[in-house]
């Protein structure tokens, strides 16, 4: 019997049902791994086998007593992924407001203005998204800088293709020492496995990770400044209460930590209350916009302003529409597939044979090879349902190497997967695959740091 669903279930590692579900697991993540080639978004797969690996179990269990546990099964992997989901679509929904306000292109226009090279432009964007994904995680700190590099380097592929592997690379290393980093520090925070302040032991082992391909990929960055935009100019971008939409991202996020660490709620809870400064902010904006049109209007002779033809207008609905569904698709599918594996029975045989048979230390780093191949997601999700008895050190380094682990390769990670979909042509597996070598070698430098230091 395995764990699971709030009693014994039937353990079916051994049976044709397992070994199906298996093998639709399987096959979905092939069709994520070469989504680039068959242009079906990752979501769609994982989805699809989430659903056929329950629908196996409940029929599996249909002639038992034991039916209730399939549902039991689902509430709870779903419940895990509603916090996780309603968390990312708030830190979704600031940075998007962000995006639309210029915040971002603001960094952009200054970024260029000061006539940086390209390898300067290579280092300040990684260093950028090393120390802004423990803030704001590594998913969305990639998706600006890339925006940056987009921008900047847009005549230069080779420039673009580095330039991204550097900030997968540097995000999800930045993430790993923050609880809101990466899914899996958030994963590792919100199951009250490591407290708040302890995620930053980890700061020095994610330097070294960041910093050694890096240094060698630097030196295959182009000569030469990138040509001014276009569309540039000597303005600001930032629109108006675009700087106080940071303010209050930030306050935000110190809304959560403390709602769990003081009131001991859940941090999503935070979140969504955090959620409501900027809802009540774009009610704000939206009646200066509308003040400042209707005067407007009243001075003869005077241009329409902008805001008055509904482009510039703020509105927070909007802002939520633009989250990355796919990817929140792709967490769902990814939570329910390896939580019906689990339910299976499945979670109990890896966790016995790798936390075991192998040993703590190699099969956290395994936990990091595994997620280079299968995404950081799936594979800390399952370590968390293994719930294998761990020091606070090996917890670090678990969590340590599944965040930076999947940086070997570009679909190991959210970052490096929504990057290849930003950067389309541009950024690729092979492009990632060639500079695995050197990440590698940061991967398992940072671990020998953890183990001397942590």
């Amino acid at each position: 019997m395995a764990g699971g669903g709030g009693g014994l279930t039937i353990d079916l590692t051994a049976t044709a049902a397992g070994f199906l579900a298996i093998g639709v697991f399987v096959v979905a993540y092939t069709a994520v791994i070469f989504e680039e080639q068959i242009h079906m978004r990752k979501s769609k797969p994982v989805l699809l086998a989430a659903g056929v690996i329950w629908i196996i179990i409940a029929f599996v269990y249909m002639g038992t007593d034991k039916r209730h546990l399939v549902e039991e099964g689902i509430r709870h992997n779903f419940l895990e992924y509603a916090e996780l989901f309603f968390f990312l679509l708030v830190a979704m929904t600031y940075i998007n407001a962000m995006l639309e306000r210029g915040v971002f292109d603001e960094l952009r226009n200054r970024l260029v203005r000061r006539g940086y090279s390209y390898k300067a432009l290579f280092w300040l964007t990684g260093v950028l998204a090393f120390f802004i994904s423990p803030i704001a995680d590594n998913l969305t700190t990639a998706l600006v800088m890339c925006a940056v590099i987009m921008a900047v380097g847009r005549d230069n592929p080779s420039f673009i293709a580095l330039g991204c592997i550097n900030i997968v690379v540097s995000a999800n290393a930045g993430g790993a020492f923050s609880p809101f980093g990466d899914i899996t520090t958030l994963m590792v925070w919100q199951k009250g496995i490591l407290d708040f302040h302890e995620f930053f032991a980890l700061f020095i082992p994610s330097v070294v990770n960041f910093l050694i391909p890096a240094v060698i990929m630097s030196f295959a960055i182009p000569k030469g400044n990138p040509p001014p935009l276009a569309d540039d100019n000597d303005g600001p971008a930032i629109k108006r209460g675009g700087m106080r939409i940071v303010g209050f991202f930030l306050l935000t996020i110190v809304t959560a930590v403390s709602f769990h660490n003081f009131l001991h709620i859940p941090p999503v809870f935070g979140m969504m209350f955090g959620l409501v400064y900027l809802k009540l902010f774009g009610y704000y904006l939206k009646t200066v916009e509308k003040t400042y049109a209707a005067l407007n209007d009243a001075i003869p002779g005077a241009a329409p302003k902008r805001a008055a033809d509904g482009k510039d207008k703020f509105d927070i609905f909007n802002k939520v529409a633009q989250a990355e569904w796919d990817t929140l698709f792709f967490f769902y599918g990814v939570i329910l597939a390896v939580g019906g594996l689990g339910f299976m029975g499945y979670l109990a045989l890896a966790s016995e044979f790798m936390y075991v048979q192998l040993g703590t230390t190699t099969a956290n780093v395994l936990v990091g090879i595994l997620s280079a191949i299968v995404d950081n997601i799936p594979v800390m999700f399952a370590v968390l349902t293994m719930q294998p008895e761990m020091s606070h050190s090996q917890w670090l380094l678990v969590t340590l190497t599944a965040g930076v682990g999947g940086s070997m390769l570009s679909i190991g990670s959210a970052a490096g997967v929504a990057l290849m979909g930003q950067a389309r042509g541009y950024y690729t597996f092979f492009a990632h695959l060639k500079w695995t070598w050197a990440i590698a070698l940061g991967y398992a430098a940072s671990i020998m740091v953890h183990l001397a230091i942590n």
